[in-house]
């Protein structure tokens, strides 16, 4: 299986107009079409990942998230499809309250370590790592979130989709990959295509450090990008009833699907920014709707 050969997968993915907003030139990179299960940014960080799965196999691979991961749905499918083992470690015990994502993942024969949170401080700790996991060395552990340098080959591609002539690319920000790569992307191609992420997780600070460790290139950390910390509504994961009525009534509008977790929040925040003014009128703006639509489930 070569690195865009899954079944199901739809490459490029849909650029549209987004309607329905007071803005003229605004734009929807709808890479939650690109497959439905591993869908937006979760296949594009993999992507970097599947080559070196494909030189040399390991005999497991290992990923860390909470119990409602995008990335640890969207990886534990891949290994099911490549008929690799995978190894969820879960922050947090949910064996008495299973959630979907966690109840898919079983069913693709992951096998689940539930980790406390002060284990889950340790997941970096190779030696730690070693004491779960006998056979480590014969594994390959991916960071949580699918954020590493590998993730610039799938976002490289992604940005190659994008017009050459956008000026503002909106992303979701949790674990700082997607974002880099995109910059760094554009920064190679010579683009000249602003970036601002919006935290879905309180991170001042914290968010851009792990952008800035992921850029592979020193020059590509002067590419205009900013990050926006208003709109995680409290954070990670947290929501209210205002962000789920955004997201419902805006679904209905633009037939674009939310969840309240990545996309609802990026969408909400540009709505805001658009009705105050917060965004040049003359601009061809674009947001990337990166999915993980399973976890509004």
């Amino acid at each position: 299986m070569t690195s865009n050969t899954l079944p199901g997968l739809t490459f490029p993915s849909p650029w549209q107009p987004l309607t329905g907003l007071p803005h003229a030139d605004l734009w929807v990179k709808r890479d939650d079409l690109i497959h439905p299960i591993i869908s937006g940014n979760k296949w594009r960080k993999l992507q970097g990942f599947m080559t070196q799965i494909r030189q040399q196999p390991p005999a497991k691979i290992i990923s860390f998230g909470g119990g409602y991961s995008n990335h640890l749905h969207a990886l534990a499918y891949l290994c099911h499809q490549l008929d690799i083992p995978f190894i969820a470690m879960v922050r947090g015990n949910y064996s008495l309250n299973m959630t979907p994502m966690l109840n898919d993942i079983l069913n693709w024969q992951a096998q689940i370590h539930w980790l406390s949170k002060l284990e889950y401080q340790q997941k970096h700790h190779e030696h730690w790592l070693a004491s779960k996991i006998p056979d480590l060395e014969r594994c390959l552990v991916i960071p949580e979130g699918g954020s590493a340098i590998t993730v610039h080959a799938g976002m490289y591609n992604l940005v190659e989709e994008l017009p050459d002539n956008l000026d503002l690319l909106i992303c979701p920000v949790a674990s700082g990959g997607t974002m880099a790569g995109i910059i760094q992307a554009l920064w190679q191609q010579q683009r000249k295509t602003r970036v601002m992420g919006i935290a879905v997780l309180k991170g001042q600070d914290y968010l851009e450090d792990l952008v800035l460790n992921l850029l592979s290139d020193a020059q590509a950390k002067h590419h205009p990008w900013q990050i926006n910390h208003d709109f995680h509504f409290g954070g990670y994961a947290k929501t209210s009833e205002e962000l789920s009525q955004f997201c419902h009534d805006f679904s209905q509008l633009t037939s674009v699907p939310l969840e309240p977790v990545y996309s609802g929040k990026v969408f909400f925040a540009l709505q805001h920014m658009l009705l105050n003014g917060a965004l040049p009128e003359h601009e061809k703006i674009a947001v990337l709707h990166t999915g993980g639509l399973q976890g509004k489930r």
